[in-house]
């Protein structure tokens, strides 16, 4: 049964190419599936029934995983399920008529336009790292990308004139966002400012990532989080505002006002 799960793994990495985080997720949720089955004497999995499913998601709420994990596990199982079915392996699929554990869904957090404004308006954009973090939250707010997406921008990534940017989304597929004139400017003027800067100069020529630390490498998401960590902190607001909420915030005045802030000014 292990070959099974590991040519199952091989394709979601290198067919469609999941990332390595959801990789290690699938490998943990199918490997602890299959040390359940063989606790049951269950010798392949053709002789799974619904009922033995029925027990492993019973046997999940035992051990007090959260109703997020157990559906995540459960998504896993039937899309291996899936797959042996695909491969010939299977006739029947036992998790086809079990419903996904239901979650209970909270409203994602977003800030008010006027907090929004209040935050953007807060980095010292006399400079470098001040005017790095304009465009950063502008570029966050703009176009409502993952931070995971922003990190990976590369300065050849942005389409000036056609007011788009290419980002590289989960599964390494690419997309094109549009980016609103007050996103494109801070970062044209973040380029401007790192070009000129003595320290920075060489390296930013050399690089081919848009958002670079003090040391001239690749921002990480977790340093786009503290940046955002310490605006919030100096601005006295929510402490639960992360990267994340702003991704929200951009749907929301999108829905509330037809378009972002940036662009009703």
């Amino acid at each position: 049964m292990l070959d099974y799960i590991n040519k199952y793994l091989s394709h979601i990495e290198h067919d469609r190419n999941f990332s390595q985080q959801t990789l290690r997720a699938y490998r943990n949720d199918l490997h602890q599936y299959l040390s359940f089955l063989n606790a049951e004497g269950c010798s392949g999995f053709g002789d799974v029934t619904r009922l033995l499913l029925r027990k492993f998601l019973a046997f999940q709420k035992k051990q007090a995983y959260s109703k997020t994990t157990i559906a995540r596990k459960f998504v896993s199982i039937r899309s291996f399920y899936k797959f042996l079915c695909r491969e010939g392996v299977l006739e029947f699929n036992p998790v086809e008529s079990i419903r996904t554990p239901k979650l209970n869904r909270n409203l994602p957090e977003f800030m008010s336009i006027n907090d929004t404004e209040t935050l953007l308006n807060i980095p010292d954009l006399n400079t470098l790292l001040g005017i790095r973090d304009s465009a950063i939250m502008e570029t966050l707010y703009s176009t409502g990308m993952r931070v995971s997406e922003l990190a990976g921008i590369d300065v050849s990534d942005i389409d000036f004139p056609g007011g788009v940017v290419k980002v590289k989304g989960k599964g390494k597929k690419e997309r094109l966002l549009p980016i609103g004139n007050h996103a494109l400017n801070a970062i044209h003027a973040y380029m401007d400012k790192r070009n000129s800067d003595s320290s920075l100069r060489v390296i930013s020529r050399n690089s081919k990532a848009l958002f670079l630390n003090n040391r001239g490498g690749r921002l990480t998401e977790r340093s786009v989080a503290r940046m955002l960590e310490k605006y919030v902190k100096k601005a006295g607001m929510n402490s639960k505002i992360s990267p994340h909420t702003f991704r929200h915030s951009f749907a929301t005045h999108l829905l509330d006002r037809g378009a972002d802030l940036r662009s009703v000014q």
